[in-house]
């Protein structure tokens, strides 16, 4: 594969033959993300038909560390209609893979620097889902406001250099 040195590794595009599920689009606007993770989900059948149809919802999820483990929180999975009686439950805890090492690192940033793990995006890789979780540090009302203000300035830029092009 080819890797662009000044990516992350987890990646902020998806790569070719990777198909985007869901996105934590709130998460960028609530938190300072520090550093990216992709780790691998374990999943029940019905969870994977749901997710390739595209029903899944990151709002309020999160991850913790937990005996050694990591696991994401209130990430929900609607249920399989065709599956009836057999289905999952929608909000339950779902494990993350990834290295033991990775985890000690997650775990250790959480307990000591007051960081938090969320999840920004859920996608399929070769076929097996994967999740994106960022380690982030929660903004102030004003850094939210000041984020807020920066956008719109670089919108005012585009626009007025789409008018100076036109003319």
């Amino acid at each position: 594969m080819n890797k662009d040195p000044g990516k992350d590794s987890a990646g902020d595009k998806a790569r070719k033959g990777d198909r985007v599920i869901a996105s934590n689009r709130r998460a960028f606007h609530d938190y300072h993300i520090e550093e990216r993770f992709e780790a691998g989900l374990v999943l029940a059948g019905t969870e994977v038909k749901s997710l390739r149809g595209g029903k899944a919802q990151l709002a309020d999820a999160y991850a913790m560390a937990e005996g050694g483990e990591l696991f994401l929180y209130n990430f929900h999975i609607s249920p399989y209609d065709p599956a009836s009686r057999f289905n999952h439950d929608p909000m339950r805890k779902r494990k993350l893979l990834l290295h033991k090492r990775e985890i000690r690192k997650l775990a250790g940033l959480v307990q000591r620097k007051g960081l938090t793990l969320i999840p920004l995006q859920v996608h399929f890789t070769r076929g097996y889902a994967k999740v994106v979780i960022g380690v982030a540090r929660g903004k102030k009302e004003y850094d939210k406001r000041r984020t807020i203000a920066e956008k719109d300035a670089a919108r005012e830029m585009r626009r007025a250099v789409r008018r100076s092009e036109r003319s």
